[in-house]
């Protein structure tokens, strides 16, 4: 095993990664909502690591705060969501390929330390339960081994 950045999340050689590339197989979104840049230690139906390197050139720190730019909360947990998504898909195959994956609820969502340009956000999500087409997860978000942000959420995977 070698160790992420992050210090404590390794990278197991083991279980799946995915690229950018490859996650744009899996889910429809794209650049510049595409919020995660890899998918790292994939277990199916159980868990995934998304990876979000947060740059000094994304639109949002426009306007959020020019002064003093802050990653915003909700694309945090969109980040969450997007790693889930793609956990979702792998877990159920091919056939599930580029299908929607939409939130139903986001719960105890909690935001402690702000994000900030040059950041490598971790976003370490689990799987509750599944139920047909809808799954819950815990999501948490980690930088430099530090909790950022934390949520539980819910989504379904639509049929075409």
């Amino acid at each position: 095993m070698i160790t992420d950045l992050d210090k404590t999340t390794e990278i197991n050689e083991s279980q799946k990664s995915l690229s950018i590339q490859e996650i744009m197989e899996l889910i429809p979104h794209r650049p510049p909502f595409l919020l995660i840049d890899a998918v790292i230690n994939i277990i199916p139906h159980e868990s995934a690591v998304g990876v979000r390197n947060i740059a000094i050139d994304e639109p949002v720190f426009t306007g959020h705060f020019p002064k003093r730019p802050v990653y915003p909360g909700v694309l945090i947990i969109e980040s969450m969501a997007q790693t889930a998504a793609v956990l979702v898909v792998e877990s159920l195959g091919d056939g599930a390929k580029g299908k929607l994956v939409y939130f139903m609820t986001i719960d105890n969502a909690r935001f402690r330390k702000p994000v900030m340009p040059g950041d490598k956000l971790l976003l370490d999500v689990r799987v509750q339960r599944s139920r047909g087409p809808v799954w819950k997860f815990t999501g948490e978000a980690k930088v430099n081994s530090q909790v950022v942000a934390e949520a539980t959420y819910s989504a379904m995977i639509m049929d075409d």
